[in-house]
């Protein structure tokens, strides 16, 4: 049985040279997901696209389980807690949020339903898996995430902050905080689409500050990334050369 649990392993992880049967789980993974996004490329749903969101769901589901159900070799420890611990991955997370468009096919379509077809998306995670580039992008993601997370909070506490600011003193052009949170977010990313903008002397040097530090927040991630993938590439390059 644990051999045959091995096997099943070798076969639904990354294909290796000669292994055929890998392979071809990788090809049929790869399909499926490339095919069940293309409904989110159409207007509206007919017969053929509920029938590619059935079937590639369900294969979805299959790899989900089938993953689950060989955690124990993935985590490289026998124990309940390798299949709690791989459930909570970040992939396998994703892979589940992957399948859940499938229930729109069993229940009434209402606004929440339309929601829920938007998680087609974490699809396209599914490919990390067969990208030895998005794997060292992932592998380093994960290693600054205490970083990115800062200035996550970071760039939240600023976007509150601006829109608290110019929601006092434009008042007249915002319906609602969600508007000013709306425009900080825009403004910060100097995006600015001029659909709301300040009018008073005030109100017009907050967006000017907001814009020109929001260059400064927005680069933080950028710089954090680069430089730990950068330092990721040289180490792979010493131990190649060593």
């Amino acid at each position: 049985m644990s051999d045959y649990k091995r096997r099943v392993y070798e076969v639904i992880e990354v294909s290796n040279v000669g292994d055929r049967s890998s392979r071809a789980y990788d090809v049929v993974i790869t399909t499926a997901v490339i095919v069940g996004l293309l409904p989110m490329t159409l207007k509206g749903e007919n017969l053929y696209t509920r029938l590619i969101e059935f079937l590639t769901g369900f294969i979805f589901l299959t790899d989900y389980c089938v993953r689950v159900y060989t955690a124990d070799f993935k985590m490289g420890y026998k124990s309940i807690k390798a299949y709690i611990a791989y459930v909570l991955t970040p992939l396998a997370i994703m892979d589940l949020l992957a399948i859940i468009p499938v229930i729109t096919l069993f229940v009434p379509v209402s606004g929440f339903i339309r929601l829920l077809k938007l998680f087609r998306f974490f699809r396209v995670f599914k490919l990390i898996r067969y990208s030895k580039t998005m794997i060292v992008i992932a592998n380093v993601i994960r290693k600054v995430k205490s970083q990115l997370l800062a200035v996550l909070i970071l760039i939240l506490i600023y976007i509150f902050v601006s829109a608290m600011l110019v929601f006092q003193m434009e008042q007249e052009i915002f319906d609602s905080f969600l508007d000013a949170l709306y425009w900080a977010t825009i403004s910060i990313t100097t995006i600015g689409y001029g659909d709301i903008s300040p009018v008073t002397p005030v109100g017009r040097i907050i967006t000017m500050i907001s814009a020109l530090v929001g260059m400064a927040i927005i680069a933080l991630p950028t710089g954090i990334i680069t430089a730990a993938y950068m330092n990721e590439i040289n180490k792979k390059k010493t131990k190649y050369e060593l």
